[in-house]
């Protein structure tokens, strides 16, 4: 069975992070092995919660499995708390990851034209140096202007779904050129002559190719929505799959999650009902 390390935080409510990236791995048949950069009682978008972070454990976990002469098939990054998070994961990376260890880094940093409260320019520099080793990178719409000076307002000024469209395609082919990583951009929702029939998608580009996907948008913004997209991308990566038909899973899996937790009027920050469609991923 093949292993990935997933280095993101654990909130226990929320549905994000570990408490996606592990059971959509292991429904894939994959084993996830976690390294908590953060422990939290519920994610950051909860009115209150309590957090501990985890940069100075990091180290302990390369030392221990290092003794245990540990080996991956794949490396996952997601949500970090800093730059000094970063520099920990370049030391796992400089242990653990071979010619043939594939990492996925989701540069999680923002959504929706936001940055999260822990960003800093500092963490910027660093997760353009990290995004730099890796095979693929998911970020959102937020984290891929971050990433390649696109401005999200000049972005979201435009009229025309055409010139949305093309405006991020050509800065994920910035991205990828100077990554040379395949990218996928996550949250691309164009804007719409008709508000009642908006659009939400993802775009993948590899260097020959790009491939986009919409479907309707409800308008709501799911927590952990885009932890659960990366996880299937990283699992099919695991199963040697090609990566546009992994978008197009994740895709449907996504959307019957959202769509179940729309009937069942599921408040956005606590996630969507995706255990009973991890049957999909099989």
């Amino acid at each position: 069975m093949k292993k990935v390390a997933v280095i993101q935080d654990l909130s226990s409510f929320g549905k994000c992070s570990l408490t996606a990236a592990i059971p959509v791995l292991s429904v894939m048949g994959v084993q996830a092995c976690p390294l908590p950069t953060a422990v939290l009682s519920a994610q950051t978008g909860y009115p209150s919660f309590f957090y501990e972070d985890f940069t100075s454990k990091m180290t302990y976990f390369i030392e221990e499995w290092s003794k245990l002469n540990a080996a991956f098939d794949g490396i996952y990054t997601g949500f970090v708390t800093g730059e000094e998070q970063i520099q920990n994961i370049f030391q796992f990376l400089d242990t653990f990851q071979t010619k043939e260890t594939l990492l996925l880094v989701d540069p999680v940093m923002g959504d929706i034209g936001e940055v999260y409260k822990l960003f800093t320019d500092e963490l910027l520099v660093r997760m353009k140096e990290l995004v730099k080793r890796a095979d693929v990178i998911t970020p959102n719409v937020t984290e891929c202007c971050l990433l390649t000076g696109l401005s999200y307002e000049k972005l979201h000024s435009y009229s025309y779904e055409k010139d949305y469209i093309k405006a991020v395609e050509e800065a994920g082919s910035m991205l990828q050129q100077e990554t040379g990583a395949q990218v996928i951009i996550t949250g691309v929702n164009p804007p719409s002559a008709h508000p009642d029939k908006q659009v939400i998608g993802n775009m993948y580009l590899d260097g020959s190719k790009t491939f986009y996907q919409a479907v309707p948008y409800n308008g709501e913004s799911y927590s952990g929505t885009g932890d659960l997209f990366s996880s299937v991308i990283m699992g099919s990566m695991m199963r040697g799959e090609d990566l546009e038909k992994a978008v197009q899973l994740a895709v449907a899996f996504l959307s019957e999650s959202i769509f179940d937790s729309s009937l069942e009027h599921i408040p956005a920050v606590e996630g969507v009902n995706f255990e009973k469609y991890l049957r999909m991923l099989l």
